[in-house]
């Protein structure tokens, strides 16, 4: 071998091995792989984060559903004064006028009372009567009446929905033909919701405002279906179907619960006015046999207690009879 190229060989060979040293030592040393799992656990470390802020976001979501709904149903248990109105079917009342309507109220109340007992007391009790409780029970009565038409009315409304639907037409034709062709309440419900409709506020939302002017289950169940349909998607004649079978259901068991329920009422309707009956018949036939009744002490002590009794049993009588459907 030739002494002059010696030192070009081992130079050539130490700068082979320090290029092959160079290029594999992180694979020997396990720096290659060190920095794969810094990767990984960077990719983990983001997709954990990234979880955790869909997953809180998730949960600010459903929180906010929540307490937007027991706010509703707040404001459902509760209703203010033009909810109130609004459920008994007076949307054109405001409170000035509902106040003076209960003014006069209580003013002809009391003075008819006052007149009839010739005492001023009494006729302050009826005033007071006639501001607070009168126009209360009036609301009450008109409410019922007409969330009763409504019950009446509103499977025929969503039958014809769902023959729309069947039909090829939108959902928002469906509801303002309800809104023009069927009977009041439904009629002007439904109409309330195409002019929510007409002013920007989505179809899910006119609905569920629904259940607060209506707060009957099935108000409720309707605008369940709507909200469900517009989020989730599916079969809107489907579950219209389906929702208009249970109405019908639920209308036929009231009818049947009603007509079962006939008997005790006129038993309870008899049970409590019989002891009027007596007392009128025989005050008639006998009138100082009753005297003592109303001139003593313990006659009108005995009248108020057989009142209180009566009053008691026809109520228990009237909580056994009524049914929640």
């Amino acid at each position: 071998m030739d002494m002059d190229r010696l030192p070009f060989i081992l130079l050539a060979a130490v700068a082979a091995g320090g290029a092959t040293y160079a290029l594999f030592y992180p694979w020997l040393s396990g720096e290659k792989k060190l920095e794969q799992r810094q990767k990984l656990i960077g990719v983990d470390r983001r997709r954990v984060a990234t979880e955790a802020a869909a997953e809180s976001l998730r949960r600010g979501q459903v929180a906010d559903s929540l307490k937007a709904l027991d706010e509703r149903q707040r404001r459902i248990n509760r209703p203010n004064l033009e909810m109130r109105l609004a459920q008994a079917g007076l949307n054109g009342w405001s409170k000035g006028r509902y106040y003076a309507f209960s003014g006069v109220l209580a003013a002809v109340l009391g003075l008819a009372v006052m007149l009839a007992s010739g005492s001023p007391l009494a006729g302050l009790g009826g005033a007071f009567a006639g501001f607070f409780g009168a126009p209360t029970w009036i609301l009450g009565f008109l409410k019922r009446r007409r969330i009763a038409r409504f019950l009446v009315e509103l499977p025929n409304a969503v039958e014809v929905i769902l023959r729309g639907l069947k039909a090829g037409l939108p959902l928002g034709d469906c509801i303002r033909i309800v809104a023009n062709e069927t009977q009041e309440p439904v009629k002007g419900e439904f109409r309330a919701i195409v002019e929510a409709q007409a002013v920007g506020i989505p179809l899910h939302e006119a609905v569920g405002k629904l259940y607060e002017r209506m707060p009957v289950p099935e108000a409720n169940f309707f605008g369940i279906v709507i909200a469900i349909q517009s989020k989730a998607g599916g079969s809107l004649s489907d579950a219209l179907g389906n929702l208009a079978r249970v109405l019908r259901d639920r209308k036929r068991m009231k009818a049947k619960v009603q007509a079962m329920s006939m008997e005790a009422k006129a038993s309870a309707a008899i049970i409590g006015s019989l002891p009027i009956i007596t007392v009128v018949v025989i005050s008639g036939l006998n009138p100082g046999y009753m005297n003592l009744m109303w001139t003593t002490d313990l006659g009108r002590i005995m009248l108020v207690g057989s009142a209180l009794w009566m009053i008691t049993g026809i109520l228990v009588m009237k909580k056994m009879i009524n049914f929640d459907i």
